[in-house]
């Protein structure tokens, strides 16, 4: 995999890790950043040999969002300036949620603001109970405008009233309440263990299958009621005829694995 100046890539048995690695300023993200993860994605996305994504930080802390000198800087561009600045970072939520691969959101510290816009992205969150989070930017007067379409589906709109207007902080264990977080581990080591069991039942998934299930997630949230009702009976009359769907239902009738099923990573 290509090297990159913000992030760090590695691939291990079909499984992509993108690890966050601007540790001196809690892996917070510049436009280098922004650039260089929705690059990156775009890619493992449509890398056949890949069957997960995980995504995580170095150091302390998974993200603290944008970083607070180039937020600081974006103040004197132009309205259209910021508009192209919101549009690149908007991109990068909607690279991550749209990517047709499981993306697992291995969250091992804070998350403030657009850290937290990662998470809500992600597929699937796993975090060390400690974590703290927050959507802090009402405190520095600005507004957590582009991961709001990702979070509120996540939280709901009575848990993002709240804590979009107060900016307070959380852990993770109360995130698992609210529906932001899958599970909480008490440690790294659990925190490992519980996505290696996840990566485990992916590799038993088929393929297309989850790609055809990541396509129809954002079908259903992107269209209306009567369109999305076409699109899953011309999907599954698809899928049912592919190779994958034939082979599925025989490896089942014939009590065997599917081709597809990998070993346990």
């Amino acid at each position: 995999m290509e090297n990159y100046d913000t992030i760090l890539t590695e691939q291990i048995n079909h499984i992509a890790r993108i690890t966050l690695n601007r540790v001196q300023v809690h892996n917070a993200f510049n436009p280098t950043m922004i650039e260089e993860l929705t690059s990156v994605f775009k890619q493992l996305g449509n890398d056949l040999s890949i069957r997960a994504i995980i995504l995580t930080g170095a150091g302390k802390s998974f993200s603290a969002g944008a970083d607070l000198n180039y937020m600081k800087s974006t103040k004197d561009y132009s309205l259209e300036e910021n508009q192209e600045d919101a549009f690149r970072l908007e991109q990068l939520f909607y690279t991550i949620y749209t990517t047709p691969k499981p993306v697992i959101a291995r969250i091992n510290g804070a998350a403030f603001g657009g850290g937290v816009g990662l998470i809500c992205a992600s597929d699937i969150a796993i975090s060390v109970e400690t974590a703290k989070m927050a959507f802090s930017e009402v405190n520095l007067g600005i507004m957590p405008a582009v991961i709001s379409p990702y979070v509120i589906p996540k939280i709901g709109m009575a848990n993002t009233t709240r804590y979009f207007l107060t900016g307070e902080i959380f852990n993770a264990i109360k995130a698992k309440t609210m529906g932001l977080i899958h599970e909480t581990t008490k440690d790294h080591s659990e925190l490992d263990k519980k996505i290696q069991e996840i990566i485990n039942h992916i590799f038993s998934s088929s393929p297309l299958a989850m790609t055809a299930i990541k396509q129809l997630l954002v079908k259903n949230r992107d269209s209306d009621f009567q369109t999305v009702r076409k699109y899953c009976i011309e999907k599954i009359a698809e899928i049912r005829t592919s190779d994958e769907g034939k082979e599925g239902l025989n490896a089942f009738l014939e009590k065997r694995s599917p081709k597809w099923k990998i070993e346990n990573w």
